[in-house]
């Protein structure tokens, strides 16, 4: 019996870097939280804090951004414990979703980077005479 993978292999969107002027306030288990927003999709966010909720937590999100306020629901999807949690989002309110679109497509896209050492082959390579 086959089933669905816990993470999905592609994302439906894709991500995109944030410059360290972006910060969310967050609300999640009763806490609230100021956290630099690390890359973003019109999926969802990675953001930095040191103390990460657990995986399946809800949690609200309000932005203020040179694009307008942006109010959104969302769910941690993903721990990486000493850096942040990946948030998935689940809705966002309306008129706000052109706000977030904005934001995004003002932001640097993210670039799959090699690992160094296939870079440092792939350099090597293309010095052989």
């Amino acid at each position: 019996m086959l089933q669905e993978p816990l993470f999905p292999l592609r994302r439906r969107t894709s991500r995109v870097q944030t410059p360290e002027g972006v910060w969310v306030l967050w609300t999640c288990d009763g806490r609230d939280e100021i956290s630099q927003v690390r890359d973003l999709s019109l999926g969802g966010l990675f953001v930095e804090t040191a103390s990460p909720r657990a995986v399946g937590s809800t949690t609200t999100l309000d932005f203020l951004v040179q694009e307008g306020q942006i109010s959104a629901s969302a769910v941690v999807r993903h721990l990486n414990p000493g850096h942040g949690v990946g948030l998935k989002f689940t809705a966002v309110r309306d008129g706000d979703r052109s706000h977030l679109a904005a934001l995004v497509s003002r932001q640097p896209r993210l670039r799959q980077a090699l690992p160094a050492p296939a870079r440092m082959n792939s350099a090597r390579r293309r010095s052989l005479p």
